[in-house]
């Protein structure tokens, strides 16, 4: 009986033990920073919270990107029910321009070993501002940082330079001059080191991690997330667009496949949708919808390959110019242009010299495709009477008198009445 109640207390305890165990997620936001971006981060929050989580830790490795995302994104993150731990990683990586942001607005921020911030100075993503725009957005990103970094308790004056200045940091820079809390290897190293460190939460509030023997769960991202993060590279949101237009393109040529048609509708549409959340350049759009055009042109009236050649060198400046941004990370490459441009360019030459080569075949249907064919006289010609051409019986006119059984040749169509002629004597030389 003893034994049996030592065991069922044991039990519970190990149950407890179990349930107790903190629970840490963690989410990646690598490459532009963008509107799905804050996205998964509300859902990284919102996973962390429904398994009531200790921690959520967010994974940076950014060059920065749109300052609309990056606001939304913090506004995810000072809200967050869960103490949030911003983390450059992995070595190599960095959180610069609205990474810098993202990293300053965490509870918590960490480096690895060779990552690098800052260089947040706010830059037009399309055209030029004027000198009194360029000061009123700067002051006001610069604000901003200040009220971040105060909030949390880090060196705001210096995090400002990062802004006016467009300073960047070492990870033992960050930590010496007191821009982040501290520098870990890897996930498993920051876990470890902040377990029973105290926070103090955007409003105030303190709060103790507890994440000894924490289990780590990854954030997996919705289909939606996943398809949308991979198409915001400008280079595969012109791939897309180029490769779904050449599809429509060869739908419109041979009508009735259907399937390049449907296929290219949906590529251009993810295309455009990936292309609208970026700073366009309108005279690159304008440029590709010349080379759309002049392709076109090139299939209809086959100008020997100069409307084609017109259309490769538009589609490959109007897909360097399609994104006017200072970020390399958000233009399009150039050979990436050249690489669509040019077998984009071969293939309507392909389909346009199908195109002539059909058009100077012989008619093989209709009325058009009787004349010239062989037949022979069923009756004699006199020159009215009857033929036997194409496996049917025709009237027929002959141009002089034909005996019946003779062969005769097409030489035109009225109507139901063939115009014949004597045919050569093709048996012998």
């Amino acid at each position: 009986m003893r034994a049996g109640i030592i065991l069922a207390v044991l039990a519970g305890f190990a149950t407890h033990a179990f349930a107790a165990a903190p629970v840490v997620v963690i989410a990646d936001v690598d490459g532009m920073v963008h509107p799905i971006t804050a996205e998964i981060v509300a859902g990284a929050i919102a996973q962390a919270r429904q398994e009531n989580a200790a921690l959520l830790i967010v994974r940076l490795n950014t060059p920065g990107g749109l300052m609309d995302a990056m606001r939304e994104t913090i506004q995810e993150v000072v809200s967050s029910p869960i103490p949030v731990a911003m983390f450059v990683a992995p070595s190599g990586g960095r959180a610069a321009s609205a990474g810098f942001f993202l990293l300053e607005s965490g509870d918590v921020a960490a480096m690895a070993p060779g990552t690098n911030t800052g260089a947040a100075h706010p830059v037009a993503m399309a055209g030029e501002m004027d000198a009194i725009m360029k000061e009123k957005v700067e002051n006001d990103a610069a604000a901003e940082m200040r009220s971040i970094s105060t909030k949390r308790g880090r060196n705001s004056a210096l995090a400002e330079t990062a802004v006016r200045q467009s300073k960047s940091f070492t990870e033992k820079e960050a930590l010496d001059n007191k821009l982040i809390d501290l520098v870990a290897a890897d996930t498993w190293a920051l876990v470890a080191a902040l377990d029973g460190r105290t926070v103090t939460r955007f409003d105030g509030r303190t709060q103790t991690l507890a994440l000894r023997d924490a289990t780590v769960e990854v954030y997996q991202r919705t289909w939606r997330q996943r398809i949308i993060s991979a198409i915001a590279d400008p280079n595969i949101a012109l791939v897309l667009l180029v490769v779904g237009a050449l599809a429509i393109y060869v739908e419109f040529s041979s009508p009735g496949l259907i399937a390049p048609g449907v296929v290219g509708a949906i590529l251009v549409l993810l295309g455009l949708s990936a292309i609208s959340v970026l700073p366009v350049n309108w005279l690159g759009a304008a440029l590709l919808l010349v080379s759309f055009t002049l392709f076109a042109l090139e299939a209809k009236f086959a100008a020997h390959g100069v409307l084609a050649v017109g259309g490769t060198v538009s589609m490959v400046l109007g897909a360097v110019m399609l994104i006017d941004s200072p970020l390399p990370e958000m233009r399009v490459h150039l050979i990436t242009a050249i690489g669509l441009a040019l077998p984009f360019s071969l293939i309507t030459a392909g389909l346009v010299s199908l195109a002539v080569r059909a058009r100077s075949n012989k008619v093989v249907t209709g009325q058009q495709g009787m004349i010239g064919e062989i037949g022979s006289a069923v009756t004699a010609l006199t020159p009215g009477g009857t033929v036997f051409v194409h496996g049917e019986y025709w009237n027929a006119v002959a141009s002089g008198n034909v005996p019946a059984g003779a062969q005769v040749r097409v030489t035109g169509i009225r109507q139901l009445t063939l115009s014949v002629e004597p045919a050569p004597d093709k048996t012998g030389d």
